[in-house]
């Protein structure tokens, strides 16, 4: 028994001084005082690079609504003076022992800083950096081919020409020469500017010790064949435009939302207001006026622009803008619900430090509430007040070809790219390592032979614009959690309850599901 006792002191003994030494460590004044200098000094840059990062995010935006030589000049320079201001702050975040903080928020923030990419290469590589992905992006966003119905036409650009054409045609051949044509418009005037742009890449990875570029995008995750053409869709990546010519129920009333919407008179504004909508109704911030004033929400006539769909946080407090070349369809109604999404968020965490005003999870979960057939009721997209099982059955098999369908795509785009960072995939076969991904993870095939003289990977935006695609991949699954708990904290989701199923879920007009979302 005393045995036993003695053992039990002994153990206490020996904890309490464990305590007293880990106590001791924390509290070691040196790292204290360091601690207090390190507050003030990321207070005091915090401020510093809101001023410098709303000047190139305001010349960001001049380049990708009008792209000229002189913006994009202008784009260059400033972005290599926040490079020069970051690459200052990187050097001195590395004279403190932030690792020792205890300070969780503050270790989070000179853990931000702590990595930057491309800015850490010198200034003339960086400079060539960003004009081969400003070029590439131009080439792209540029990009003209020629009706196949009339080749005196050469006037047909992605946006809205190509899209609509793959949504809407039945003409096998009109889609390959669609296919085709947008690829060779592409991929041959960028393959050279890609190979520097990899290796541009991989120098700034390494500056920052990481073995390449695709470890860099891999940092912020830290805890642990068919016919490609005929999927309405110019990269394969989600099949819901050909909804309308595959759904099991095609001749079902209320099927077609963008005729509906057409028949309404649905307006690029009227699709942003009815989106806005949404979010007040669950108790999220109106757009403030400077984004009526300054987004662009219909493509410009008088200018060539970038008119991938993009939400812009301009680091004031003040400014968040859109930029989309708005048609009125049903899937560019769902995509700006989507931006919405992301300028809701910036209003979220305006006053944030910097380095959190990111997202914290890669999520998408509005458009689920919105694509229901009970919300599509609610704004009078469908119009019969009949419930039938038919109508919930098309809007599943929707959501099937616009989520299912795009895992295996969202997935390999970045599995190539890290490749190609690591070397593993070189430039004389980056074609061939394209279309076997393809093929094994979509079980696509292009609808004509390709070789390395083509360079399809360039025919998608993200590739060309040095923007890594994991996190779509990501968010396409956690968005259904999300949307799950939403919808059980507004009290429409019951597990097995029939009467109250996840797909019917709509958190409109429900400020429970609101704040939670906060």
């Amino acid at each position: 028994m005393e045995n036993s006792i003695g053992t039990v002191i002994m153990a206490t003994l020996f904890a309490i001084l464990i305590y007293f030494l880990v106590t001791a460590q924390a509290k070691d004044p040196n790292i204290e005082e360091e601690e207090l200098q390190a507050y003030n000094y990321m207070l005091s840059i915090n401020d510093k690079m809101e001023k410098y990062l709303n000047k190139k995010v305001l010349s960001d935006w001049a380049y990708a609504s009008n792209l000229t030589q002189e913006n994009l000049n202008k784009n260059i320079k400033i972005s290599a003076e926040v490079a020069n201001i970051q690459k200052e702050i990187w050097h001195q975040i590395a004279q403190y022992n932030w690792q020792q903080f205890s300070d969780y928020s503050l270790r989070r923030q000179f853990w931000a800083y702590s990595t930057i990419g491309e800015n850490a290469l010198p200034e003339p590589q960086f400079k060539m950096l960003k004009k081969l992905v400003s070029d590439m992006e131009s080439i792209y966003s540029t990009a003209k081919i020629c009706d196949y119905k009339n080749s005196t036409k050469c006037d047909l650009l992605l946006e809205p020409d190509l899209t609509n054409i793959l949504a809407t045609s039945n003409d096998e051949k009109e889609l390959r020469h669609v296919w085709i044509e947008w690829r060779n418009s592409i991929g041959p005037k960028c393959k050279d500017s890609y190979k520097s742009y990899v290796a541009l890449s991989n120098e700034g990875a390494k500056l920052n010790n990481f073995s390449d570029q695709g470890e860099v995008w891999l940092k912020d995750y830290e805890d642990d064949t068919i016919k490609e053409q005929v999927h309405g869709n110019m990269w394969g990546q989600t099949w819901d435009n050909i909804a309308e010519k595959t759904l099991p129920y095609p001749d079902v009333e209320d099927s077609d939302y963008t005729a509906e919407m057409i028949k309404q008179n649905y307006t690029a504004i009227k699709i942003f207001q009815t989106a806005e909508n949404f979010f007040k109704s669950i108790n999220l911030t109106e757009m403030p006026r400077t984004f009526w004033k300054n987004s662009i929400l219909e493509k410009p006539a008088d200018r060539n622009l970038i008119c991938h769909a993009s939400a812009w946080d301009f680091y004031d407090q003040k400014d968040f803008r859109i930029k989309q070349c708005t048609e009125v369809t049903y899937e560019q109604m769902s995509t700006a619900h989507h931006e919405m999404g992301h300028i809701e968020y910036f209003l979220q965490y305006k006053d944030q430090p910097v380095p959190f005003r990111t997202g914290a999870n890669d999520g998408d979960c509005i458009s689920l509430s919105f694509g229901t057939t009970t919300h599509l009721r609610k704004i009078g997209l469908i119009t019969s007040d009949n419930p039938d099982p038919k109508i919930v059955l098309n809007n599943l098999y929707r959501v099937g070809l616009g989520k299912i369908a795009f895992l295996p795509f969202g997935y390999l785009m970045d599995l190539w790219r890290w490749d190609v960072f690591s070397g593993k995939t070189t430039p004389d076969n980056y074609n061939c390592k394209w279309w076997e991904l393809r093929e094994k993870y979509q079980g696509l095939e292009p609808p004509v032979d390709r070789s390395e003289e083509d360079f399809d990977p360039a025919a998608k935006y993200h590739i060309i614009a040095d923007v890594p695609y994991l996190r779509y991949f990501i968010s396409f699954v956690i968005q259904f959690q999300f949307h799950r708990a939403l919808c059980e904290k507004a009290g429409q989701y019951e597990p097995n309850n029939p009467k109250k199923p996840l797909h019917e879920c709509d958190i409109y007009e429900n400020t429970d599901a609101g704040n939670a979302l906060k």
